[in-house]
């Protein structure tokens, strides 16, 4: 499809864009005009205009006009199909030729929308701005003479052999060991000084979600063993543990609930 700079006059109106013009063009503006929703049947219907108006073409150039004559071959055959008292038989995979139009036509209509769109947003000066002051002047401040390749690529290995002399970072940062056998003889050594302890007692200030959980799960061992009680009077509210008649401060710990 050729582009054309100047609107050409086809019968009465003029077929102009401020986007294209072209066959595809012409063509949707004589299904618009005549109100009709862009189907194979309306192809077939203003094929006898798009002729007419094609006549007018002869002052362009023959690679302006080729686009034209394309789509004019396929409205004629649309049109004779049409015209057939059956609908043809089509090799399996053969694309209808109306429905293929229709489409692209459809496609070109909403491609024109955008443009239209996009054109107005132009003129309407949107999402610009106008630069105040002119672009900063930025000068470099290392120099850079005298530097070779080899230079830098001297300094880069310095740089990685630092970082392969640094410690690994587990060997600085160990996540701490807390087991359960260690947390049962905590609570033990709590619950000798006294019968009953609350489970936030045993902790200190600086206590960890690891702390915490190690220590729950060593008081529920401790319930599993029927040695202590554990109570708590209201939802999410604090954790009572009470010595049992079970219990026994002779108990060896260490052993009793060794690894």
């Amino acid at each position: 499809m050729g582009l054309n700079p100047a609107a050409y006059q086809l019968s009465e109106y003029t077929v102009t864009t401020p986007v294209y013009e072209g066959p595809l063009d012409l063509l949707l503006q004589l299904i618009e005009r005549a109100e009709l929703d862009i189907t194979r049947l309306a192809l077939a219907q203003v094929t006898d205009q798009y002729l007419v108006h094609i006549r007018a073409l002869a002052n362009l150039a023959a690679e302006e006009v080729s686009a034209f004559l394309v789509i004019a071959s396929r409205l004629i055959q649309i049109k004779s199909e049409a015209l057939l008292p059956r609908p043809p038989s089509r090799e399996p995979g053969e694309e209808d030729p109306g429905d293929a139009l229709a489409r692209q036509l459809l496609a070109y209509k909403r491609y024109r929308e955008i443009a239209n769109l996009l054109s107005e947003r132009e003129t309407a000066r949107l999402r610009t701005y106008l630069r105040l002051a002119p672009p900063p002047k930025v000068e470099g401040t290392v120099d850079l003479s005298g530097i070779t390749l080899a230079d830098l690529s001297a300094a880069a290995l310095a740089l990685f052999n630092q970082d392969a002399l640094k410690p690994a970072l587990s060997s600085v940062v160990a996540a701490p060991r807390i087991t359960i056998r260690e947390k049962i003889a905590h609570i033990a050594s709590a619950l000798r000084r006294q019968k009953n302890v609350t489970f936030l007692s045993l902790f200190n200030r600086r206590r960890t979600r690891l702390e915490m959980v190690v220590t729950f799960l060593a008081m529920l061992e401790l319930v599993k063993r029927h040695l202590v009680n554990a109570s708590q009077d209201s939802l999410f509210g604090e954790i009572a543990i009470e010595r049992t008649n079970d219990w026994d401060d002779s108990l060896d710990f260490e052993t009793e609930f060794g690894e």
